[in-house]
């Protein structure tokens, strides 16, 4: 048997074993994250200034997070729709926290902002957290935005929307000219195929 065969079995076994599983990586969750679910509950507990999906006047000068318990902090991040990041100088402090208050530099115009978190629970559980808020004049909620780019990959992708048949999306992609592109590249690692060619 050739080598890539052998790596495309052992690929696809993999993938089986996991798909398998239904709770694999449930343990890993966010209050917002609609995958993975948070068995401790503390994501859903956790409150955070501005509260997700916000939209504010001004721009704020700091993110202010409360636990439901006492956790080590080990993650927080700031970036904006188009995931430019915003260096807010965060740097992990073995403390055992419930409420963290985060200083954040002066924050560009953006349509909104998403601040990422991770804790460390009882037990050294990781839980993770994200809240998105937006702020200025025009600003709008960020899941209505979210909404709307979801909207147009799906569009670009072909995918069907609810509301939208199945049917409808598979005739569109039958209809529509096969897509060009080059086969990946190979690499033959017996002997023979050397040999042939030669």
């Amino acid at each position: 048997m050739k080598y890539s065969s052998i790596l495309n079995v052992a690929l696809i076994s993999l993938c089986l074993s996991l798909a398998s599983i239904p709770a694999w990586g449930q343990q890993f969750g966010g209050a917002n994250d609609e995958n993975l679910a948070d068995v401790t509950g503390i994501a859903a507990k956790t409150e955070t200034t501005p509260a997700n999906d916000a939209v504010l006047t001004i721009a704020p000068d700091e993110l202010l997070l409360s636990f439901p318990e006492r956790v080590r902090l080990v993650k927080l991040t700031l970036h904006n729709e188009v995931r430019d990041w915003v260096d807010i100088n965060f740097r992990y402090d073995p403390s055992i926290v419930e409420n963290v208050a985060w200083s954040l530099p002066s924050l560009q115009s953006a349509t909104y902002y998403t601040a990422d978190w991770a804790i460390l629970a009882a037990n050294e559980r990781l839980v993770k957290g994200t809240f998105s808020f937006a702020f200025g004049p025009d600003a709008e909620p960020p899941s209505i935005t979210k909404e709307a780019e979801a909207l147009l990959l799906d569009l670009s992708l072909g995918r069907p929307r609810s509301g939208q048949s199945v049917e409808n999306s598979v005739d569109i992609i039958i209809n529509r000219d096969p897509p060009t592109f080059d086969p990946p590249f190979t690499i033959q690692l017996d002997d023979d195929s050397r040999q042939n060619r030669r």
